[in-house]
């Protein structure tokens, strides 16, 4: 097709034809697709197209024209009026239409998150990419190629709480591995970010005990920041990986993360001056890995846990004694900790300010109140929920060709094993 003024009135008028219905739409697809390659050999010709359309009307049509358009290195200069066109299109582009052309809007997108980043400004593309995925998705359930492109937005403009949005949902729907490797990863910086340990450790654990034929390099930066939130958040890291871990991860992950395996055993120790010790140590590395603030966080979560020890030996403590036993440099340091665990519900004490005692109390939770019995209520109607899909997806599962077939091929190996195994007296 060479982009004269019928042909390019044609193309126009076959666009704003066929966007009516779904039958239109896939014949105007067809369309399009034998179109495709005339499209990107006259791409400097077809802005002006773009403004006899409407972006919501005419999505599948206006995709394949801004999808060439774009498709060649874009200026400096043109990059933020490429940014305001793509960004508005991700915004009012019908969902039905856009996924008859899933790749070809993918490749826009990704387009448009290098571009905001070159640009120098991530937020620009968090609104704009979290519209996007959510009309890519057939339902919540499903893991987009552009999820993990969305998580980093959030990431470098510090959107934690837009990042948090999408990270409630359940997946079950993955398509590529490494989208689900850079989700969790992601995610975790997220949670991380929002002093969310525990939803932050379920997603670093996904990373680390995902099946991986070789050792990735997210898997290795997922692992170090999974020893260090499980010291801050539970206190305690096992250096043992679960049984369903792949065997590259069993074996070279604690190879790749030596630092941090000498941080957990100094943490084990209890003794903040071994701690700080090992820290200064490993000073270098832990700055170079850009997690020196999570490591620095660890330490004085050592304190935090001293202290925890101490509710569970004494009922009434000075703070002098308290500063004493945890190795606080004072008392007021001491005031300021237990203070802090109070806030947070990690501790429950009063502190009495004129003698500088402080009385440990216990849990006031009854466990009776409707705050809580809903949130039990909660809780048991999500484990249920999981429970039926997990049921569901193992029954497809079960009726999968390629896992009878490979389930069919060990059991006839087993069998040969068998057959080898009976005396040679029967062998024939």
């Amino acid at each position: 097709m060479n982009l004269n003024m019928s042909s390019a009135e044609s193309l126009v008028a076959q666009i704003q034809g066929l966007s009516g219905n779904l039958a239109d739409l896939t014949q105007l697809r067809n369309y399009l697709k034998q179109s495709d390659d005339s499209l990107h050999l006259e791409s400097t010709r077809l802005a002006p197209l773009l403004n006899e359309l409407d972006p919501s009307l005419h999505s599948l049509g206006y995709l394949y024209i801004l999808e060439a358009c774009t498709s060649c290195p874009i200026a400096k200069e043109q990059a933020n009026e490429f940014v305001l066109l793509v960004a508005r299109f991700m915004n009012v582009c019908a969902a039905e239409q856009i996924r008859l052309a899933s790749d070809k809007f993918i490749s826009l997108c990704k387009r448009f998150k290098d571009q905001v980043m070159l640009l120098e400004d991530p937020m620009r593309g968090v609104a704009p990419m979290l519209a996007a995925l959510r009309k890519l998705q057939t339902s919540t359930e499903q893991l987009t190629t552009l999820h993990p492109d969305f998580l980093l937005l959030c990431l470098l403009s510090k959107c934690y709480k837009t990042g948090l949005s999408i990270l409630e949902d359940d997946i079950f729907e993955v398509d590529q591995p490494r989208d689900l490797f850079l989700y969790c990863y992601y995610g975790g910086m997220i949670c991380i970010g929002q002093k969310q340990f525990r939803k932050a450790l379920e997603l670093l654990h996904n990373v680390v005990t995902a099946p991986m034929p070789i050792i990735s390099a997210i898997a290795v930066e997922a692992y170090k920041k999974y020893i260090l939130v499980s010291l801050i958040h539970l206190g305690q890291f096992s250096t043992s990986l679960p049984k369903y871990t792949s065997s590259a991860a069993q074996r070279n992950l604690k190879n790749f993360s030596q630092p941090y395996i000498e941080l957990v055993i100094s943490y084990s120790n209890g003794k903040v001056s071994e701690l700080e010790m090992c820290v200064q140590t490993n000073k270098d590395k832990f700055e170079t890995d850009k997690n020196l603030g999570l490591v620095k966080q660890v330490v004085s979560s050592m304190y935090k846990r001293n202290i925890q020890r101490l509710t569970q030996t004494y009922l009434t403590l000075s703070l002098q004694d308290i500063a004493n036993t945890v190795q606080l440099s004072s008392p007021k340091e001491a005031e300021m900790h237990v203070l802090q665990m109070i806030q947070e519900g990690e501790i429950y004490a009063t502190i009495n300010q004129k003698d500088g005692m402080v009385r440990f109390l216990e849990d006031p939770e009854q466990y009776k109140t409707c705050e809580m019995i809903e949130r039990i209520d909660s809780s048991i109607q999500r484990i249920m929920m999981l429970s039926k899909k997990l049921t569901t997806m193992n029954e497809v599962m079960s009726c999968d060709p390629s896992y009878l077939g490979k389930v069919g091929r060990e059991r006839q190996r087993f069998d040969f094993d068998d057959f080898d195994t009976v005396p040679s007296k029967f062998n024939i």
